[in-house]
């Protein structure tokens, strides 16, 4: 086994193996293999922790790492770390690769200074590298209500004290606008995405919550989500929303919050702890810009 940086000849092949790696993992398809494509020119990107595994010459494994920032609530940005995607290549999952590179990465970080990391996954496989929710360390997901315990947003101090030494107490994170890519720019990635071999995309238990880019409303089964013009399912928005390629309502975004607020009964019987009118509208003003529909 061999960890090395990436190399400009290795970029195809890694974005296929991110390809691979995430099919109808964390959701339908996936767009991990174009983040990377378009991150590596991204000022963002840290180049030294841009890291592939070989075994007997063949490459499985990829990682990268993002700048990022945590705002306290004064509003003041605190620079932050990230990373991701972390690919391990189908034959080689489950046998402890993963764990492997992601440690090694780690501990390059640490080297670099970085202090702290926040990232979106699963806590089974994760804290086995030393993460935990990141409620924990009173630090909120934007897009869930602040006293959530969101279960696939995970942190991890890399330098014991590290939040402490920057005067955070609590704070918001939010990922870098570049992980967006495919959502920002869907023409472009459907371009790239069709030099690829055709996938069969679906939305399978243990993903990630889906939600509709339009309304919020969680995407748990086919059945839940719009059609395309073609009649195939549409993974991005729910049935209300979206049927046979187009919107249903001709809504702005404050429409829509205003559409929404008017099911705060049936949401709070999904809440451990129930919300008002007034809070459900101001989480939505915080939620819904990062829809896709309204990016």
């Amino acid at each position: 086994m061999n960890i090395r940086l990436e190399q400009p000849e290795d970029y195809r092949e890694v974005e296929n193996l991110t390809r691979e790696s995430f099919w109808n993992v964390y959701r339908p398809g996936c767009t991990e293999h174009y983040v990377l494509n378009q991150y590596r020119s991204n000022p963002d990107f840290i180049p030294e922790l841009d890291l592939v595994m070989e075994e007997d010459g063949r490459i499985i494994g990829h990682i990268m790492f993002s700048r990022a920032e945590l705002v306290l609530d004064d509003g003041t940005k605190v620079p932050s770390w990230t990373f991701g995607p972390i690919s391990i290549h189908p034959e080689y999952k489950r046998k402890g690769y993963g764990l492997k590179l992601l440690n090694y990465a780690l501990d390059k970080a640490r080297e670099l200074g970085i202090g702290f990391l926040c990232m979106e996954g699963k806590i089974d496989f994760y804290r086995h590298a030393g993460f935990d929710l990141a409620s924990k360390l009173k630090i909120h997901y934007h897009a869930e209500p602040r006293d959530a315990e969101v279960p696939y947003f995970l942190a991890q101090e890399l330098i014991p004290g590290w939040l402490k030494s920057k005067g955070i107490t609590e704070a918001t994170y939010s990922p870098p606008k570049g992980y967006f890519v495919a959502d920002e720019n869907p023409e472009a990635f459907e371009a790239y995405e069709a030099t690829f071999h055709e996938k069969v995309k679906a939305l399978l238990p243990g993903q990630l919550p889906q939600f509709c880019q339009s309304c919020g409303m969680p995407l748990t089964k086919n059945e839940d989500c719009g059609t395309n013009a073609d009649g195939s399912t549409n993974f991005d928005y729910c049935q209300y929303c979206f049927k046979d390629g187009k919107f249903l309502q001709d809504y702005t975004m404050d429409e829509m919050i205003e559409h929404c607020a008017q099911f705060i009964n049936e949401v709070n019987k999904q809440i451990p702890k129930p919300m008002t009118r007034d809070e459900y509208v101001q989480m939505m003003r915080g939620f819904f810009p990062m829809l896709k529909r309204w990016r």
